[in-house]
């Protein structure tokens, strides 16, 4: 859990407190699943086309490699966007 959000938890009792930490932990669980299962789905649909084999076929591994990592780069600059953009508006502004 964030900083901010431990800090919205402080005016709240220490059991309601623990309470909505393993809510949170059970939502950002249930988000990575979602995630990887969309990524998984996704590069599947995209890369594997036929079913004539047990294993992977060459061209279809690479596929699925380069589909993954692209996601999880994608996946990692937004995380940094956000992460940059909530510091922005958590910083007073000093220019006044």
């Amino acid at each position: 859990m964030d900083k901010n959000m431990q800090q919205g938890l402080d005016g709240l009792p220490e059991e309601d407190q623990r309470r909505m930490a393993a809510v949170i932990e059970q939502l950002q669980v249930r988000d990575s699943m979602r995630m990887y299962n969309s990524v998984v789905e996704r590069c599947f649909n995209d890369c594997v086309d036929s079913f004539t084999r047990k294993s992977l076929q060459k061209q279809e591994e690479t596929c699925i490699m380069r589909c993954a990592e692209k996601f999880l780069k994608h996946s990692m600059r937004v995380g940094l966007r956000f992460a940059e953009l909530n510091n922005l508006a958590a910083t007073p502004d000093q220019s006044n």
